[in-house]
């Protein structure tokens, strides 16, 4: 039976001077791999913002675009400036806020308010895009509301005088007179449920004068069911009017008289 022994590892005949030139050619390769990675992120990141600053631009360029056709009243045009500019930039506030303020000029208040809350959103320091919600909610109706964002822009920019002199100086002016209105249809509500609960009158039938009135009326309508009337007219054409009495009617010849009661 042969015998067997250890295995000769590999590379055990191999030099020490060709083992230490295969190391270093390993960590070479190993740092050209690393710059290469290094390259290849910067190179990423590069295109990244170069694309960024594409996207800002042209977003500018249509914004631009776009306040040119609002100031000239070409305000659906304007929209799709703007909208094509937000999906370039989509955190754009500003594209928000003029946008809202368009959609107010052509009276569709709910996407004004919608694009209003977006601009906040995105922005809650902008003191003007607080003013414009305002607006937007207070062409809604939304007085109460409206006074809230109002006083947020002036939280913001408390030396506007526009908003304060303005714009919460007439959302407060409508609170009232909306205060004022409801108070009164409040108290013509009440009034009408008080007259609806007022008790009938208590009335005495059995008095002395009621009881003659119903005698009167009673003795009336006897007189009338005793004594009858009929219009005769005769064959030659004359009306004579005759009052009948239930013991002895007055009937003429039939043959000559048509009876009309």
């Amino acid at each position: 039976m042969a015998s067997f022994g250890w295995k000769r590892k590999i590379g055990e005949k191999v030099s020490k001077a060709t083992s230490q030139q295969f190391e270093a050619e390993a960590a070479d390769e190993k740092d050209l791999a690393d710059d290469d990675d290094t390259n290849w992120v910067h190179a990423t990141k590069r295109r990244k913002e170069i694309l960024l600053e594409d996207c800002v631009k042209k977003s500018k360029e249509l914004k631009d675009e776009g306040a040119d056709l609002a100031e000239n009243r070409r305000y659906r045009e304007a929209i799709l400036k703007w909208d094509e500019a937000l999906q370039l930039t989509p955190e754009d506030a500003t594209l928000y806020e003029m946008k809202s303020q368009v959609l107010m000029s052509l009276h569709e208040m709910f996407p004004a308010v919608h694009a209003a809350e977006m601009a906040v959103q995105r922005n809650p320091r902008s003191w003007d895009a607080w003013q414009t919600l305002g607006r937007a909610q207070l062409g809604l109706g939304e007085i109460a509301l409206a006074i809230r964002s109002f006083q947020v822009s002036l939280h913001i920019f408390p030396m506007n005088p526009e908003v304060w002199k303005e714009d919460l100086s007439w959302a407060r002016k409508l609170h009232e007179q909306q205060k004022a209105t409801k108070t009164e249809s409040v108290q013509a509500l009440l009034k009408q449920k008080e007259l609806a609960q007022e008790p009938i009158p208590d009335y005495d039938f059995e008095s002395d004068e009621i009881v003659a009135v119903c005698a009167a009326i009673a003795e009336k309508e006897k007189a009338l069911s005793a004594a009858k009337t009929v219009v005769i007219v005769s064959a030659s054409g004359a009306v004579e009017t005759v009052t009948e009495k239930d013991s002895c009617p007055a009937t003429p010849d039939e043959t000559l008289f048509i009876r009309a009661r």
